[in-house]
């Protein structure tokens, strides 16, 4: 959906949305799926809570650059520690309308299965520690922001496989952006 830009608006960059959610088998015989990538856009559809989906894209885009991947934890992060989150919107009512949205092929998305110690990373700030047990070394191991950005490079290796030329598609019917005159 595009609108009239003045001179001094910018152009809303490419950037996805990465979140965990419950896991679920896409059809039998097939791998699970423990969290998802959709593009930002796809907070804009219409079976997306409204105006939490619109509000939670402006934080999402804003300031990124084009190909970012921003888990919710990021958001979190960002919004003061979570103490920001109910003036933007329920993220957690967003994301399980998200994944119904992807469950019935209303947006394109990357599912993931997500190892534990993967999906541990993106739930946690980007600043954040998460300590795990590494049984062959038989001891506890601390994994850092640079373990979590290593998560989030490998998964911007399989988006950009995945999309082969042709961005995800976030649906159709998109509502606006919740700052006029952006465009999607």
């Amino acid at each position: 959906m595009s609108h009239s830009r003045t001179s001094h608006e910018q152009p809303i960059p490419e950037v996805y949305l990465l979140f965990a959610h419950e896991p679920y088998f896409p059809a039998p015989g097939t791998r699970e799926v423990n969290a998802s990538v959709v593009a930002a856009a796809s907070l804009l559809h219409p079976r997306v809570r409204q105006p939490d989906g619109a509000r939670i894209h402006d934080c999402l885009v804003r300031g990124r650059r084009t190909g970012e991947i921003v888990p919710p934890a990021t958001l979190t992060h960002e919004l003061g520690g979570g103490a920001d989150w109910p003036q933007v919107g329920d993220w957690e009512t967003v994301t399980q309308n998200l994944v119904q949205l992807v469950r019935t092929d209303g947006c394109d998305a990357l599912g993931l299965g997500l190892p534990a110690l993967a999906r541990a990373l993106i739930c946690t700030s980007p600043h954040s520690h998460v300590r795990a047990y590494d049984p062959n070394a038989r001891q506890y191991r601390t994994y850092g922001p640079a373990d979590r950005i290593e998560v989030l490079v490998e998964i911007g290796r399989h988006l950009l496989g995945a999309e082969a030329g042709h961005a995800l598609w976030p649906g159709d019917g998109l509502l606006p952006p919740a700052h006029p005159g952006q465009s999607t």
